[in-house]
């Protein structure tokens, strides 16, 4: 008797253990990162530990359910990870190339002797509602549209003015251009001042690019901050091609001395510096960026050689590289307002663009040149430029 009712205790507990977390909800995202020519990446967050997985399938007249559909799983070294957070890396894809994605999770439940229970999957409606849709990078592709933000500091709504058509207008991807806020206190304030709108507005079907400014690096959180933008280099700097234009997205590090006050003896910038300046010199050497007819840099705070100790240490390191690699195009922000410094004035052989703050840079780039325009958030036009090759 005291055998069954030992039974009958422990099969209530599993009972409502499972009920408690079968309700597992995706609370952030899906957004896409790392979209390459093979691949792409797919993060989002649910509201419990699980296990999840992306299912893929041709963009084509099939139902989803027309067949079983490859999974790809958040792992690492060869284990499906349990985590509130997932990361899930799709590969072995075509160039250019449209896919159908859906994503799932499942609440795991920790029984006895580490044995793992799972409950019901949930993720996207793949019968009730579309699937989502990625396009792999296309190195052959004519023309690229693109947008940049930067210096939005938490002003959600602004941001989502600036970005609420991105989809309908067909850009081949977004970047955040640095300083989407102050601080990072957690990773909760990113989703809430940023990550979810993007991910609302675009970024499930349309790839993010992001670049870390000097305010990425404040805060409790911003060490783990890269966790949430996983990038093809597993660095915040690292490369892409699309269409005509080679891309180099640049981490600034902060604006002052390692030694300020501001940065309670944590910082350590200048070696860091030092080592993507190493890393910089291996990307201009490539066949990948010589082939490329347009090269672009993106990179928070602009190169000055007689500037904030961050812009001089940029100056110093990078700009020599990039000299004598034929760049068409600096992108910045940092200093809340448009400046162009054209190609030969301030120690560089490129013209440098400051896009303002609150702001929203539209580029379009053929292998003949940059068309660039720039808009408030009352969509009026502030500025136009365009580079010729």
């Amino acid at each position: 008797m005291k055998k069954l009712l030992l039974l009958l205790a422990i099969a209530f507990v599993a009972t409502a253990t499972a009920q408690e977390t079968k309700s597992v909800k995706i609370v952030e995202g899906p957004y896409l990162q790392a979209v390459g020519e093979n691949e792409f990446t797919v993060v989002w967050k649910t509201d419990q530990a699980a296990v999840s997985w992306v299912e893929i399938a041709p963009d084509n007249a099939t139902h989803f359910y027309n067949c079983e559909r490859p999974k790809y799983y958040n792992t690492r070294y060869g284990r499906k990870q349990i985590s509130t957070l997932h990361t899930v890396r799709v590969s072995g894809l075509e160039p250019a190339t449209t896919y159908r994605y859906r994503i799932i999770s499942a609440a795991a439940i920790k029984g006895e002797k580490d044995r793992i229970l799972f409950t019901e999957q949930r993720g996207s409606d793949v019968y009730r509602r579309q699937p989502y849709f990625v396009t792999t990078l296309d190195p052959k592709k004519e023309k690229v549209t693109f947008a940049v933000v930067n210096d939005i500091h938490a002003k959600t709504a602004e941001m989502e003015t600036l970005l609420g058509n991105v989809k309908e207008d067909g850009y081949d991807f977004v970047c955040f251009n640095g300083d989407m806020t102050s601080r990072n206190n957690s990773q909760d304030e990113v989703f809430k001042y940023y990550l979810s709108s993007a991910s609302k507005l675009f970024a499930a079907e349309t790839p993010l690019y992001v670049v870390r400014g000097n305010h990425e690096t404040r805060g409790a959180y911003a060490v783990s901050l890269p966790e949430l933008f996983p990038s093809k280099s597993g660095m915040p700097y690292y490369t892409f091609r699309q269409g005509p234009a080679f891309f180099i997205v640049l981490d600034c590090g902060e604006d002052k001395p390692d030694s300020d006050m501001e940065y309670s003896g944590l910082a350590c910038y200048d070696q860091y510096r030092k080592e993507e300046a190493e890393w910089l010199k291996g990307v201009v050497a490539s066949e990948e960026f010589r082939s490329a007819p347009v090269k672009i840099v993106f990179c928070h705070i602009p190169p000055e050689e007689n500037g904030w100790h961050g812009a001089a240490e940029i100056q110093r390191l990078f700009v020599p590289i990039l000299n004598e690699a034929g760049i068409d195009l600096w992108l910045a922000g940092h200093i809340h307002k448009y400046r162009l410094t054209k190609a030969g004035e301030n120690g560089c052989n490129f013209p440098v663009m400051c896009n303002p703050n609150v702001c929203r840079l539209d580029a379009t780039v053929t292998a003949n040149g940059i068309d660039i325009k720039i808009f408030d958030t009352k969509s009026t036009q502030l500025h136009t430029h365009q580079i010729k090759k």
